[in-house]
């Protein structure tokens, strides 16, 4: 049996759930930060969100490895023996999981409230707040959260499968 991209599932879940992660630790700072007015590089606190990418790397070094088995394998003849994948050998068919590309700042005008009597208040008497909103950051923390769990159960149920085809092996 070829143990080809047997833990490829695995693989790309494992980079979900690392990539959700993130995401839910960006925005849980974004919440925790949706009030300050003063941060170490002056003005406001500035909204951040991830931005994620499908991970070629990856996808690249197996096909790199496979293609290597292909072509290094000969019989007891010594003829080459290339054998008939089972599987795509193509970007558009084999998953390659996700990462992280950039952590970005929102660029987004500043939130002004009128409030004169604060510290932090400018000239005219606008207080600077960060540019988010909280009901989006909570809508965001449960897709984040959703697909975490999404990628969890895909997880395990590749774990399940391999180790039933484990049992019927044996």
């Amino acid at each position: 049996m070829a143990m080809v991209g047997l833990f490829s599932g695995l693989n790309i879940s494992a980079t979900g759930m690392r990539a959700q992660r993130v995401r839910q630790n960006v925005i849980s700072s974004n919440i925790a930060n949706a009030e300050t007015t003063r941060t170490p590089n002056g003005g406001p606190y500035k909204r951040q969100h991830v931005i994620l990418e499908a991970d070629p790397l990856e996808f690249d070094q197996f096909l790199i490895k496979e293609e290597s088995k292909i072509r290094g394998s000969k019989t007891q003849d010594g003829h080459i023996n290339i054998p008939q994948p089972n599987f795509p050998l193509s970007r558009e068919h084999i998953g390659s999981g996700v990462k992280v590309q950039e952590i970005a700042q929102d660029t987004g005008p500043d939130r002004l409230v009128y409030s004169p009597d604060h510290p932090d208040a400018d000239s005219e008497g606008y207080l600077h707040l960060p540019n988010m909103n909280v009901v989006e950051e909570m809508v965001d923390m449960i897709t984040a959260t959703r697909a975490y769990e999404a990628n969890t159960t895909a997880f395990n149920s590749t774990k399940s499968m391999l180790l039933k085809a484990l049992e019927l092996a044996s």
